[in-house]
């Protein structure tokens, strides 16, 4: 019997406040939701923010006060989800650990309010944050189930480049994979973040797992990671999901286009042109509790949520196509026209043509000659000319889902945004995973563990029960 399960990713940008972005995070998962989606895959860092081109004043043997500021103001945007600098593990899992006289909950509410969207929706969510606890912070990934709420989550354990200024190291113990069963099919999900996929180890550390679904969020927007996806799907014998937020120069926030000691009040009350969504919430700063309210307390405040994003339908036929169809406007003249597609050594975008039944089909673009071959601008601060050129692409995006043999079977995404984000989505069958692995199982029959031993600290590498 076939084991089917809707999985989708979405390729949307961290907006102007968490608030915001937990707004739009909702939206996205009611709209999922109602196109019968399971499980909903969001980039790296999606709350928090990946501060692309912001070198935080540093350089060898200096910092500046100005970066002082700028981390200052990225530590107030991170989330708190109530964990311990070491990890607490199965005792932030299980709420064990200890909380502050008169409170309910450890940390701002985040935690609890990803729990409260999963469990009105119905999608098993997996969300990249940028977490702090104590004095540092993490790029990390939540697991939350509609019915028990976070079963795990896990601190990227290297930062790349200049990432490592501002990110600190998780822990290995933390890239123990999930189980969970979503419509009587069993699922066992790990997540490798960004570059750590470029780490053949940690790679196979998660194979060893057996895992059926093997989840990348990233900030990887280069022509190299839909090759390594395909290289990962076929390796692990797994469906691969992975997520990229699409982001133009002007979706960056004050604080890194603006002046460097933009504080983080000024950043939660501003409302620009540049933004692109309105928000209109009390600020963090505003609540005398220090905690975040929550934004989906009553059904007049979805109301005011920023507009349901797009979702790529279902294939009735479950005949995979390697472009997915999307609901939602074709974009501006001005954005098809963006400089940042006339540039040499950019990668194709996905031009977005109506179809009759007015949906749009995604076809890649007309490729460039020439390819980048540096990490798309991740630590050099931004020109005056660059800042001159808002619409530019600061992140392509680049989001897909590819099956169990390297298939792409939905994306990639490039150059594809839109205010709430954009979803695409396949139909799949669990069962082609044992399928694949009659000719090839890495971390099984295909292993010679007689000969070859991978240990990984405080880490059991078995398949979980």
């Amino acid at each position: 019997m076939p084991q089917r399960l809707t999985l989708a990713v979405s390729q949307s940008h961290t907006l102007p406040t968490t608030s915001a972005t937990l707004s739009a995070l909702s939206s996205a998962a009611h709209s999922a939701a109602r196109q019968g989606v399971h499980l909903l895959l969001f980039p790296e860092a999606y709350l928090g923010g990946y501060p692309r081109t912001c070198n935080f004043g540093a350089a060898v043997g200096s910092r500046s006060d100005e970066g002082r500021e700028q981390f200052l103001a990225y530590f107030h945007h991170a989330v708190d989800l109530g964990d311990t600098p070491r990890g607490g593990g199965d005792e932030w899992v299980d709420r064990t650990l200890e909380v502050a006289k008169g409170r309910d909950y450890r940390g701002d509410g985040t935690r609890e309010e990803l729990e409260e969207v999963a469990r009105e929706t119905g999608v098993f969510l997996v969300v990249g944050v940028v977490e702090r606890a104590g004095g540092s912070l993490y790029c990390s990934v939540v697991y939350v189930c509609p019915k028990e709420g976070c079963l795990g989550k896990r601190r990227k354990v290297m930062p790349t480049g200049s990432e490592r200024l501002i990110w600190a190291q998780g822990s290995p113990s933390t890239l123990k994979a999930i189980t969970t069963t979503i419509q009587g099919v069993k699922l066992t999900l790990a997540a490798a973040i960004c570059w750590e996929n470029y780490m053949p180890l940690l790679r196979y550390s998660l194979y060893s797992q057996n895992v059926n679904l093997y989840l990348a969020p990233t900030a990887d927007a280069r022509d190299t990671w839909l090759p390594l996806m395909r290289t990962i799907a076929c390796e692990s014998r797994a469906y691969v999901l992975s997520a990229n937020q699409c982001v133009r120069r002007k979706h960056l926030p004050p604080w890194i286009r603006g002046s460097p000691s933009t504080k983080r009040s000024e950043h939660d009350q501003s409302a620009t042109e540049d933004t692109a969504v309105a928000h209109t919430e009390t600020s963090d700063e505003a609540r005398t509790d220090k905690t975040r309210k929550s934004t989906f307390a009553s059904p007049a405040e979805h109301q005011t949520m920023p507009k349901t994003p797009p979702i790529v339908p279902k294939n009735p036929s479950g005949v995979p196509t390697p472009s997915p169809l999307h609901i939602g406007s074709i974009p501006p003249d001005d954005q098809a026209a963006s400089p940042a597609k006339q540039r040499k050594g950019r990668r194709r975008s996905s031009n977005l043509t109506q179809m009759p039944d007015n949906h749009f089909l995604a076809l890649p673009g007309e490729a460039s000659s020439a390819v980048e071959d540096t990490e798309p601008q991740k630590t050099t601060a931004p020109t005056q000319d660059e800042d001159d050129s808002k619409d530019d692409f600061v992140s392509r995006g680049g989001s897909c889902i590819v099956g169990p043999t390297g298939d792409v079977i939905a994306g990639p995404l490039w150059e594809a945004e839109d205010g709430g984000g954009l979803l695409i989505a396949r139909d799949v069958d669990l069962e082609d995973c044992e399928r694949g692995r009659l000719d090839l199982d890495v971390a099984g029959s295909y292993s010679r563990n007689d000969a070859f031993d991978l240990r990984v600290a405080g880490l059991d590498l078995n398949p979980p029960p």
